[in-house]
């Protein structure tokens, strides 16, 4: 993609990147993200609010950013994620953890995933 703002990221948008909306978009949005951290499940709702109303004029990337010291389960979080991903199933993991905010043990990610 050549959007003047992801060829100015050190590491652009590329395939290894979960997205939603077309390669082509006029503009990208690009979040790095912890699945325990209030302020990104925040920013969670307002994400899917932009993407809700600008359609396919937009690319959206999340990359995980898990601040595992503040929040002990974000790591394990992440990685339910990537294995939901694994099975075609990211962006439903994604939206399941973010909207489970407080419930993100061993046990809770396990009921997720089945």
């Amino acid at each position: 993609m050549k959007h003047e703002l992801v060829e100015r990221l050190t590491v652009p948008i590329g395939k290894r990147d979960h997205t939603l909306g077309p390669e082509n978009a006029s503009a990208s949005l690009l979040e790095y993200g912890d699945y325990e951290c209030p302020f990104c499940g925040a920013a969670h709702t307002l994400v899917k609010a932009i993407l809700e109303s600008v359609g396919d004029r937009i690319c959206f990337a999340f990359r995980h950013f898990p601040l595992s010291k503040a929040h002990p389960h974000a790591e394990r979080a992440a990685e339910a994620a990537e294995e939901a991903g694994a099975q075609g199933a990211f962006w439903e993991m994604h939206d399941v953890l973010f909207e489970n905010q407080d419930a993100l043990d061993y046990d809770d990610l396990a009921e997720y995933a089945a």
